[in-house]
């Protein structure tokens, strides 16, 4: 299905795994990654990385730059999930990276007193839903082995740490992976297709804009979840780390950065039928431009730099096990630029 494919492959260099950040890793090193002008950022695909788009097209970072007398040379990539993202940042290929709240907690936690790796900024606040096409299933409750809920990265990804928070809360923390395994890991393109199509063993799938939009336009498909009601309300989806190298190392180029996300989440809150179509141009996308516009406008969306909601990721988290180390705030997991505004 052509219309579900949000981007095409050449908008920018794609990595798909470690070994493609390491073939990056020494040409970038050799040339200074870390020097002062230089940024290498990563994003994936799809609405959730519009601030980033805006950036982009507008040359933002290299705005700022130019008015703290810098010239920044930025280097825009795609990695294909948050494992990879994280090998590349942590092997030196990459600067700045994206994913959902939980796999960039697992690198935090697993990276403190080392690396130290932190969120520099939210994307954006945005829900995900857990859809299906079978009529019998309308809560958790009513699934069963014969199911199967298609996620990105099953067991670790940020739609399956949602639900074992949410299962947790149903069944008790000895019992949070119950879900895990009927989860199975597919593209959101393909996942999207499957449950739209009917007839094959995926029978849900815990879906993220724009795909949730798409599938709920088939009468066969209802929701069954929102992270938002695991959640609480309005909760970030993604957001962009790094090193707390790169971080100290950079204060000019990572100020512009800071600065040009700021700028670009102003850009898109004047403008959302703009910003809509800066997504598609950026992203060459083939979504129906109404379709783009409908979702950057939704009230339950909010694309903002101001983390929401992270620290109940955070506590949950390391309260069934999956983080060893306790963060006492969402602050601790965030660099001190963002904590100025008012984020949870």
């Amino acid at each position: 299905m052509e219309f579900l494919k949000t981007a095409a492959p050449f908008k920018r260099p794609t990595l798909t795994a470690l070994a493609a950040a390491l073939s990056l890793a020494g040409a970038l090193l050799s040339s200074g990654a870390h020097a002062e002008g230089k940024i290498s950022i990563a994003q994936q695909f799809g609405i959730g990385y519009l601030i980033l788009d805006v950036v982009q097209q507008q040359k933002l970072i290299e705005k700022h730059g130019k008015e703290q007398g810098l010239d920044i040379k930025v280097d825009w990539n795609s990695i294909s999930g948050a494992t990879a993202m994280n090998e590349a940042l942590l092997a030196g290929a990459l600067d700045v990276v994206s994913a959902g709240v939980p796999p960039m907690l697992t690198i935090w936690d697993r990276t403190k007193g080392k690396q130290n790796v932190k969120a520099i900024a939210s994307l954006g606040s945005m829900p995900n839903y857990l859809l299906s096409n079978n009529p019998n299933v309308k809560t958790l409750n009513d699934f069963t082995e014969k199911d199967r809920i298609a996620v990105p990265a099953a067991g670790v990804g940020f739609q399956s740490r949602t639900l074992q928070i949410e299962t947790a809360k149903l069944f008790g923390n000895d019992n949070f992976k119950k879900f895990d395994n009927i989860s199975v890991s597919l593209p959101h393109p393909d996942a999207t297709s499957a449950l739209i199509a009917g007839g094959s063993e995926i029978s849900a799938h815990f879906s993220s804009p724009p795909f949730q939009y798409q599938e709920l336009e088939n009468p066969n498909v209802h929701k069954v979840l929102s992270s938002y009601d695991v959640l609480g309300g309005q909760a970030t989806f993604n957001v962009l780390y790094t090193t707390q190298k790169f971080h100290d190392e950079n204060p000019k180029t990572y100020k512009a950065f800071y600065d040009a996300l700021a700028e670009a989440e102003k850009i898109i809150k004047a403008d959302k039928p703009a910003a809509a179509k800066t997504y598609i141009d950026v992203e060459k996308s083939k979504l129906p431009l109404p379709l783009v516009e409908k979702i950057v406008s939704d009230p339950e969306i909010d694309f903002t730099v101001v983390p929401q909601r992270t620290f109940i990721y955070a506590e949950k988290l390391h309260e069934l096990g999956v983080l060893k180390n306790k963060a006492d705030s969402w602050k601790d997991f965030f660099f001190e630029e963002a904590h100025g505004g008012a984020g949870s």
